[in-house]
C-alpha cells in the first residue's frame, strides 16, 4: 500500500514522501493517526505542486539547520545524574535532559530529533546524534557526571 506521509515518522520517512507500508499498518496506525493519506493519482498531483512551491522555503529550512549545526561545533554539554558507588546512575539520561541542557546552552533542539547511540546508564562520555533536517545530522558530545 502507497501512502504519502503528512509529518515525518522516525524510521519511515519524511514528510511528503511517498512510501511503501503494510496495508495494516497504513490503516490502522498511519491514517488514523493523521500521519499519512492513501497516495492516490489526485493526491500524488497535490504533493508534487506542494514540493514545487516549497522548495525555495526547504532551501532555507536546511541552511538554517545547517547553521545551527555549526553553531553547535564540538561542543560538550555536561548532564548531571545521580550515581551510585559504582559508576552506575539511577535510571538513565533520556533525550529530553539533553534536550534541556543543550537548551540551557541556547541551542533549541527537539527531544524527539536526538538518539542515542547507546543506553546511557552510567557515568561518562557518551555521543548522541541530533537529526535536525533529513539531510543535516550532527553529532554532540555529552558527559553524564554526578550530582
Amino acid at each position: 500500500m502507497e501512502v504519502i506521509l503528512k509529518d515525518d515518522v522516525k524510521g519511515l520517512g519524511y514528510k511528503n514522501d511517498i512510501v511503501e507500508v503494510r496495508p495494516g499498518y497504513g490503516r490502522n496506525y498511519l491514517i488514523p493517526q493523521g500521519l499519512a493519506v492513501i497516495a492516490d493519482k489526485s493526491s500524488k498531483k497535490v504533493v508534487a505542486e506542494n514540493i514545487r512551491q516549497a522548495a525555495h522555503k526547504a532551501e532555507k529550512i536546511k541552511n538554517d539547520a545547517q547553521e545551527l549545526a555549526n553553531s553547535i561545533g564540538d561542543l560538550t554539554v555536561e548532564i548531571p545524574a545521580k550515581v551510585g558507588e559504582t559508576g552506575k546512575i539511577f535510571g538513565s539520561v533520556t533525550t529530553l535532559q539533553l534536550s534541556e541542557a543543550l537548551k540551557a546552552k541556547g541551542f533549541d533542539v527537539d527531544r524527539k530529533r536526538i538518539s542515542f547511540d547507546q543506553d546511557v546508564k552510567s557515568a561518562g562520555e557518551y555521543t548522541a546524534t541530533l537529526s535536525l533536517h533529513k539531510e543535516v545530522k550532527h553529532q554532540v558530545k555529552f558527559n553524564v557526571v554526578a550530582e
